[in-house]
């Protein structure tokens, strides 16, 4: 699956961070060295989601990445086996399991996506990869975002770091809706501003900033 997304070449030029070569280096060590570094954390993590709930300990979907091109997603699995519903998970959703509660309070369901920026699907930072159904109801002007390779982290991610919460008050019957409508719009927006301006040094303190946010 590909989407059409509108001409970038202004807003992004060939040789912005976003682009270069400097930064898919810099996601490929950095995140082969944090991918060794978690190992032992990420296969304690998959067994207690295996004998925790019954089904796989990774969770795969396909997400829209940079030029609409789809891929795999991982995550560990944090809600039960062959739930079905919204792709948008608020807060008190009961398809959510007791571990999975956990992972996602502290962000460890998102480990798993080091393999996706190893392999070059992800970078570290970047907008968060959503499924196309959502990036389609979008008009062209936002669907620029998929000129950038999605990530770990982002200014959006920052900016709405509760967003289970912030989702609980909105009716059920008008969750999609209103995250098609309002909060994705508001999420892409924050990232093309600074994907604008991004640099080397601005996506470190980006990931500082994220790990200063997950463990506070």
């Amino acid at each position: 699956m590909s989407v059409p997304i509108a001409n970038t070449r202004q807003t992004f030029p060939a040789g912005s961070w976003n682009s270069s070569w400097g930064k898919r280096w810099f996601d490929l060590c950095c995140g082969a060295f944090l991918l060794l570094l978690c190992l032992p954390l990420l296969l304690v993590l998959g067994i207690l989601v295996k004998v925790s709930s019954r089904g796989p300990a990774l969770f795969r979907q396909k997400r829209l990445g940079q030029n609409g091109l789809e891929f795999e997603l991982l995550k560990f699995r944090t809600m039960t086996h062959g739930s079905s519903g919204p792709g948008i998970t608020r807060g008190g959703d009961a398809r959510v399991t007791a571990v999975g509660r956990l992972l996602r309070q502290w962000k460890l369901d998102e480990l798993p996506q080091l393999i996706n920026v190893v392999r070059g699907d992800m970078s570290l930072v970047g907008p968060r990869p959503d499924l196309g159904k959502y990036i389609l109801a979008l008009d062209a002007e936002h669907r620029r975002i998929l000129c950038l390779k999605p990530g770990l982290t982002g200014m959006a991610s920052l900016s709405f770091p509760d967003e289970e919460t912030l989702l609980a008050g909105v009716p059920a019957e008008q969750l999609e809706s209103y995250y098609v409508a309002e909060l994705l719009p508001r999420k892409v927006q924050l990232d093309l501003a600074y994907a604008h301006s991004s640099t080397f040094f601005t996506d470190l303190r980006l990931l500082f900033r994220t790990v200063v946010e997950v463990i506070r």
